[in-house]
């Protein structure tokens, strides 16, 4: 289901309980994964890793959290409920500009999949001046600043986004922000003509649908979490060839999840090349740069929206873990 009806099925909902996890094994250790959203497809290599036994092979007995719309996945993490998170790098960022310790370990998408969608005569983000824009309120501490910067777009013109479509479609005047993989799909299917502007296709340089974990995790867990990595990694490399195992996964921890909007999403994955396309088509699955996580933080140093002299960008990330392992596509 996708981030803009499933709110309305919040509360049918408990987390907690649709968390899956592998078959106990006394020689296995515990692991637990915060999600960012409801099991959907843009989670399915997570879900295949577990459906197929792979995470069971690296040795570990994984737990997937769901996350939603009135989760704090940090929190949750912090408070020691989640080995590691989803996220995003400039997430992290933001973390560590409030002291908490966190890193990013690997990345599983290539590209950011956060757009603009804009009615059909908009075609461009300079054309979004004058118009309303919906975005969440995390949004203006990410690619908000890029945007104004880069567009000349103001804050006047934002509205908060509910992750509701209604407001956007019945305003012609409008733009809202989405993921490539799941509003666009709810608009076609309302029979909406849009137009979807993607930041990674204009230069953003964020990560996103990230592996993320305390740095005390990665330090004192560090067999364990490579043995995540690498099961994930490979989870996503068998979803992307054969995807029913982790989406079976999926809509028994999300059952108002429909088969329709799994195989939009898994062919907008496979056809941009989310996950295996750019550095990972050579380096591997989950793989990031540091030329890419510089240029992230250094967008957000120039945004004032981190402080350099609290943000020590070595810090924020390791490569040594997803070097070691190279899932190729």
């Amino acid at each position: 289901m996708s981030r803009i009806t499933m709110p309305r099925i919040a509360a049918a909902l408990s987390v907690a309980a649709l968390a899956w996890s592998a078959a106990p094994s006394h020689a296995q250790e515990k692991f637990t994964y915060q999600t960012n959203w409801y099991a959907q497809a843009e989670h399915g290599g997570f879900y295949q890793a577990l459906a197929t036994g792979l995470y069971q092979r690296a040795g570990l007995e994984v737990t997937l959290k769901m996350g939603g719309p009135q989760l704090n996945s940090l929190q949750m993490m912090v408070a020691g409920q989640a080995d590691c998170m989803m996220s995003t790098d400039m997430a992290m960022l933001l973390a560590r500009n409030s002291g908490v310790p966190v890193m990013t370990v690997a990345s599983v998408f290539q590209k950011d999949p956060q757009v603009l969608i804009a009615h059909e005569d908009v075609k461009s983000f300079a054309d979004m001046k004058g118009k309303t824009i919906f975005i969440g309120a995390a949004s203006h501490r990410t690619f908000w600043p890029w945007l104004k910067a880069r567009y000349g777009l103001t804050d006047a013109q934002v509205r908060p986004y509910t992750f509701n479509i209604q407001p956007f479609v019945a305003d012609r005047n409008s733009v809202m922000q989405g993921f490539l993989t799941s509003e666009p799909f709810s608009l076609q299917k309302q029979g909406v003509k849009v137009n979807v502007l993607m930041f990674s296709d204009h230069g953003y340089p964020a990560y996103n649908t990230t592996i993320s974990c305390m740095e005390k995790t990665v330090k004192e867990r560090r067999r364990a979490v490579s043995a995540f990595v690498q099961a994930t990694m490979e989870g996503w490399k068998s979803y992307l060839q054969n995807p029913a195992p982790g989406n079976e996964l999926i809509r028994k921890a999300n059952p108002n999840m429909t088969q329709e909007q799994l195989d939009y999403s898994v062919g907008k994955l496979r056809e941009l090349g989310m996950v295996t396309g750019g550095d990972a088509a050579t380096r591997g699955i989950g793989t990031m740069s540091q030329a890419r996580l510089r240029a992230s933080y250094d967008l957000m140093v120039d945004a004032k929206v981190i402080d350099p002299a609290k943000v020590d960008f070595a810090s924020t990330y390791t490569l040594d873990i997803i070097n070691a392992i190279k899932v190729l596509p």
